[in-house]
């Protein structure tokens, strides 16, 4: 257990304080726990080579697929499309609650930084439209895609922690989804509140957002989010016994909903909405996707490495006889990953390596089943939305995107990011009292 600790104290010093890359620090933390519990040499290599190899195959796939579909929607501007649709919608006077919806969607595949990028030169036409404060706006934006980042695959995050701890991608995505909504109400209404009390100028540069040329459709802007999340979310809950013949229908059914497949239609469909094709452009789009993802697969990989070495040293049972985990139940992977989220920044790094110690802790939280599995990620994504501070990146994206001062986003900002993982644990906390 002291060395456990020892592992998790350096993950959070090389990372936070000396900005070292996440790879290395659970690389770095593998050695010392395993050395720490006297394991050879040759063993700890083994061991993480193991691990780094399981997680590549349960989700490498799955990071390079979404991550190219974020991109390809950033790309064609189905983005924007899907944002003033919703405006549309809901109407000018309701813009903060139209850009959080906007940022829940546009979230769903694309990761949060990414998508407050995209979307920030329209948030800032919309505040100079409106007049309403740049602080509610850019937050509302900000918690909405905040919301689903900590919560659904095919972000990293979660996505790890679901393979980590034997949870189903679909059911984690519908029930994630449910989830995340009051989350990213809660954001909103403390946007709406806290903000009115700070004055902030209109943005000086508000450039003017042109959408009658060379856009898609609404209908093929959303077809690449929705037509995924529809096919693997079914499947989880299509029961098929095994060798029972199925239709033919069926099994064409099966294969899509798969969400290696799934996610190919999605970046299929988005493609749809390119007017001309280039092969250039499409080179390098696909060029950064997969760069993008290479960096998020080391960090994911270099969790499972950290896990197997975990496991292999029994650490659960270590820490099960040593504390009451049964009376902390659900409340402690969101200790732990807040924990974790608080100190270092990073909500993927702090639920990757949550997950890698909770996985063996599952009996003794009495969250060894499938409904306690899948309660114990969400708790975990609760744990990773809290608190989001200077030492996180998406909060500094947020500020240089907004022109927001240091003040104004602890203010609201990551006072919102509190209140949603609270609120989160909370939802997750009736879920258990129900499904368990």
């Amino acid at each position: 257990m002291i060395f456990l600790v020892m592992g998790i104290g350096i993950i959070i010093l090389l990372t936070a304080v000396f900005r070292i890359h996440a790879f290395f620090a659970l690389l770095i933390a593998c050695f010392v726990v395993g050395l720490g519990v006297q394991m050879p040499v040759a063993n700890i290599i083994t061991v993480t080579k193991q691990g780094f190899g399981n997680i590549m195959n349960s989700l490498g796939f799955i990071i390079v697929l979404g991550t190219t579909l974020g991109v390809v929607l950033e790309h064609t501007g189905s983005t924007k499309v899907m944002a003033t649709y919703i405006l549309k919608r809901i109407g000018e006077k309701q813009a903060p609650l139209a850009m959080s919806i906007t940022g829940f969607i546009v979230g769903l595949p694309i990761f949060c930084d990414s998508g407050y990028i995209v979307l920030s030169g329209l948030n800032k036409s919309l505040c100079r439209r409106t007049g309403i404060s740049v602080i509610i706006m850019s937050v509302s934006l900000a918690t909405g895609l905040y919301s689903v980042h900590c919560l659904i695959p095919p972000h990293p995050g979660a996505a790890a922690a679901a393979s980590t701890i034997g949870v189903d991608y679909g059911k984690l995505i519908l029930v994630g989804i449910a989830v995340a909504i009051p989350a990213m109400l809660v954001g909103h209404f403390w946007a709406r509140y806290a903000g009115r009390k700070i004055v902030n100028e209109a943005p000086s540069e508000a450039p003017v957002i042109d959408l009658t040329t060379n856009t898609p459709s609404v209908l093929l802007s959303f077809l690449p989010v929705l037509v995924p999340i529809v096919l693997i979310g079914i499947k989880s809950f299509l029961s098929i016994e095994t060798g029972k013949s199925i239709p033919a229908w069926m099994q064409i059914f099966m294969v899509a909903s798969d969400p290696v497949i799934a996610l190919a239609i999605g970046i299929i469909l988005a493609f749809c909405a390119i007017h001309t094709w280039n092969k250039n452009v499409v080179g390098k789009l696909l060029q950064e996707a997969a760069e993008k993802a290479g960096g998020i697969l080391v960090i994911i990989g270099a969790g499972g490495a950290f896990g197997a070495i975990l496991a292999a040293t029994q650490v659960g049972q270590h820490v099960s006889n040593a504390v009451n985990l049964q009376a902390l139940g659900i409340l402690f992977p969101f200790m732990l990953t807040a924990i974790l989220k608080t100190a270092q920044g990073s909500s993927t790094v702090a639920i990757i390596t949550a997950s890698s110690i909770i996985q063996p802790l599952l009996p003794a939280l009495g969250l060894d089943s499938e409904t306690g599995r899948l309660l114990a990620v969400l708790s975990m994504g609760a744990g990773s939305m809290t608190l989001s501070h200077a030492n996180d990146a998406y909060f500094w994206v947020i500020a240089k995107f907004s022109g927001l001062d240091m003040r104004s986003m602890l203010q609201v900002y990551s006072m919102a990011s509190l209140f949603m993982g609270l609120t989160t644990l909370g939802v997750v906390y009736i879920l258990s009292l129900v499904m368990m």
